[in-house]
């Protein structure tokens, strides 16, 4: 006897399913109409269990891709904004995506919200791949009723962010391939190529220069101790990792980013740039204050300035307005502040919001063009060092050899 998954609708037109156990599918079909119920879907467990855990393994090495989550939250939009209900605009988006993955969480929050939960709650199910402003900003336009407006201004905060991050990666990655290289050409020095001159440069007897020393004493360090470098360099890589995924991680890394020479000021541009987009938003949907200071504290990216939400929000509860603390903290600009002031006391914050985005959105594409010049002369002067130094440990002492032979 085999065994077999269905589905199918009774006599009171419900969905049910279940397993039964029958010779062949034909048999199994024939089960459930004697009992009174309409086969929907009948599946051979037997056949089909090889087939799941590959489709497991597929889906679990599936990704969703930022670019493929701004294409969902358009369509997304542009629907609602059509008059589409939720759950036939989930189905529709269901049907036309094609990535695997994103797939299954459609169908999972279509299912969610057809028994009752809210856009958010449905959302938030799934913060691996939506993240913490997508659903704070999903909260804010099903609580302000503008959900359409959040949606577009959602969408440019993605898109602008999916720009900055692929211009940050196409200025590193050619350093990154440089310095990785240049370590493997650094290891193969020391291994292979400086023994060989050391062994010569001793039985002549010479007097070594620093260089040369220093050298020979990292060929016998990394001879001796290979292994527990490797380890050690594998156990720090791996704290600092699950170092990272700590609150208290998280505040240590993003306070030593915002003192990053240049770096720095791009992360701070990355953020003010966020913050200012966001509250605008919650300003203009009309979240009050406080409520709008707890989702940006989840949205910012940034532990130390999400700290920095959470001590505003006290001294906003003691009756201080906004500009004041904003002032009192550590990370955000004079003109963030002045302009912030000029919103509260005029009574024009949105306004004032909108500047700051725009502003900070500019000063980010800067930020990013100027990381790119700078990196080709560091780099420059770094394998300038590197490739001086080796010159020096081998060159110098086979002068002198040459010297001692004439």
């Amino acid at each position: 006897m085999k065994k077999f998954i269905y589905t199918a609708l009774n006599s009171d037109g419900k969905k049910i399913s279940g397993k039964i156990e029958a010779d062949s599918t034909e048999n199994a079909l024939g089960i459930l109409s004697s009992r009174g119920n309409i086969p929907v879907n009948v599946k051979d467990l037997s056949r089909s269990a090889g087939k799941n855990i590959l489709s497991e393994i597929t889906k679990s090495l599936t990704s969703v891709k930022l670019g493929e989550i701004i294409i969902f939250t358009k369509q997304f939009r542009t629907m609602l904004k059509a008059g589409v209900g939720i759950i036939d605009l989930l189905q529709i988006l269901e049907s036309q995506t094609e990535n695997s993955k994103l797939k299954e969480i459609i169908k999972v929050i279509r299912k969610d919200i057809k028994e009752g939960a809210t856009l958010y709650d449905a959302f938030i199910k799934h913060d691996k791949i939506f993240p913490n402003i997508y659903c704070s900003m999903i909260r804010a336009g099903e609580t302000s009723g503008s959900l359409v407006d959040v949606l577009e201004r959602l969408t440019y905060i993605l898109e602008h962010e999916h720009k900055v991050k692929s211009d940050v990666k196409a200025a590193l990655q050619y350093p990154i391939i440089v310095i990785l290289f240049l370590g493997v050409a650094f290891l193969v020095l020391l291994t292979f190529v400086i023994p060989k001159f050391i062994h010569i440069f001793e039985k002549a007897g010479l007097v070594l220069p620093l260089p040369t020393k220093i050298c020979i004493v990292l060929y016998h360090v990394l001879n001796a101790y290979w292994p527990f470098i490797i380890c050690g360099v594998i156990l720090i890589a791996g704290s600092l990792y699950y170092y990272n995924k700590t609150k208290n991680g998280q505040y240590f890394f993003d306070v030593l980013k915002m003192k990053i020479p240049i770096i720095g000021d791009l992360v701070i541009k990355s953020v003010m740039s966020r913050f200012a987009s966001i509250f605008s938003i919650l300003q203009a949907s009309g979240i009050s204050i406080l409520d709008s200071l707890d989702i940006l504290s989840a949205t910012m990216g940034n532990e130390a300035i999400s700290r920095e939400f959470d001590k505003i929000g006290s001294m906003l509860s003691e009756g201080h307005g906004i500009s004041a603390p904003l002032k009192a903290s550590n990370y955000f600009p004079p003109m963030v502040v002045n302009m912030v002031a000029i919103g509260e006391e005029s009574g024009n914050m949105v306004e004032m919001l909108n500047e700051i985005s725009i502003h900070y959105d500019s000063e980010v594409e800067y930020s990013v063009k100027q990381l790119s010049e700078a990196i080709g002369p560091v780099l420059t002067v770094c394998l300038a060092v590197i490739i001086g130094f080796f010159a020096l440990a081998i060159f110098l002492p086979m002068w002198d050899l040459t010297k001692m032979v004439k």
